[in-house]
């Protein structure tokens, strides 16, 4: 079955809220700084979801008879005023198992919900840091490859996979180890960014990042300049990127399950090939696909 068919039957199979699933808080006491409201209830509005100051990670476990020991991170979008959580968190982390990646949905602070005072590269970055490391500390827990643990960003979580994965932390990001879980490497080992806002590009750090898969439509004003802007970053910088950039196409196209455009349905697909050509879903140590080199004829 292809990535986008695996898209389809979950989408089709999805109610308008979305069903329970195990969530984890990130710190036990509270993310720092938002410790006295880790308790307040998070607001819920057509499956959007706002007003979080307690950041979590929702799991999503691939079946044992085909869990592969891979990883993915996904970050939801919503302009950093809100969570767009089916589309963009519990259906593609539910596709990914059927491909034995066990998946998990972050949702991290809103630095753009009202009266918020939150910092996107302060905070809401440190969210999705901190659930890498995670991840990565818990690897044994959920049979993962700790060198395999990816993260996929939509819009305002593509920025935040860019921030993470492409720039060094910033200096006002809480440094201070409060545990074991924040001694862990925060470097994610291949990132997928789906229409990546503006905010981490350019990259300040390039050279350093793990492999990319970029994607977004053309007529995209917020995001078609940043996703080509990060892939000629990367390339330059030697590391293993590939772009889609598709025609006549705008933002926010989720998976493409809703678009009467045959590329933009198929975009997953792409997605299933990349992951599978570098080896990602594969045990460490196997064979992947080499580069392919020009050959004399």
């Amino acid at each position: 079955m292809s990535l986008r068919a695996a898209f389809a039957l979950i989408v089709l199979a999805t109610p308008a809220v979305a069903q329970q699933a195990p969530t984890i808080a990130l710190w036990p006491n509270g993310a720092p700084g938002s410790e006295a409201r880790r308790t307040e209830a998070e607001t819920v509005k057509n499956s959007y979801v706002s007003n979080v100051h307690n950041p979590s990670l929702t799991v999503y476990r691939a079946t044992a008879t085909h869990a592969n020991g891979a990883a993915v991170i996904v970050v939801p979008g919503g302009g950093h005023r809100m969570l767009v959580m089916v589309n963009e968190g519990e259906v593609p982390a539910k596709a990914l198992n059927r491909y034995g990646v066990t998946t998990f949905v972050l949702k991290y602070r809103l630095a753009r919900d009202p009266g918020s005072t939150y910092d996107i590269g302060r905070d809401a970055a440190a969210d999705l840091r901190r659930a890498i490391r995670w991840v990565r500390t818990h690897a044994v827990d959920y049979a993962i490859d700790p060198a395999r643990i990816g993260v996929m960003g939509f819009s305002a979580g593509g920025e935040l996979v860019s921030l993470v994965a492409d720039n060094p932390a910033s200096a006002s990001a809480p440094i201070d180890a409060i545990d074991a879980i924040d001694r862990a490497s925060a470097r994610p080992d291949f990132q997928i960014l789906v229409y990546p806002g503006p905010l981490g590009t350019p990259a300040r750090a390039p050279a350093g990042a793990p492999p990319a898969f970029l994607v977004a439509g053309s007529l995209d004003q917020c995001c078609a300049t940043s996703a080509m802007t990060l892939y000629t970053q990367l390339r330059g910088a030697g590391v293993s990127a590939e772009l889609h950039l598709y025609a006549d196409t705008d933002h926010a196209f989720n998976l493409g399950m809703h678009s009467e455009r045959i590329s933009i349905q198929h975009w997953p697909d792409r997605l299933a090939d990349w992951l599978s050509d570098g080896g990602w879903l594969i045990p460490r140590g196997s064979a992947k696909m080499l580069p392919v080199s020009r050959k004399d004829p």
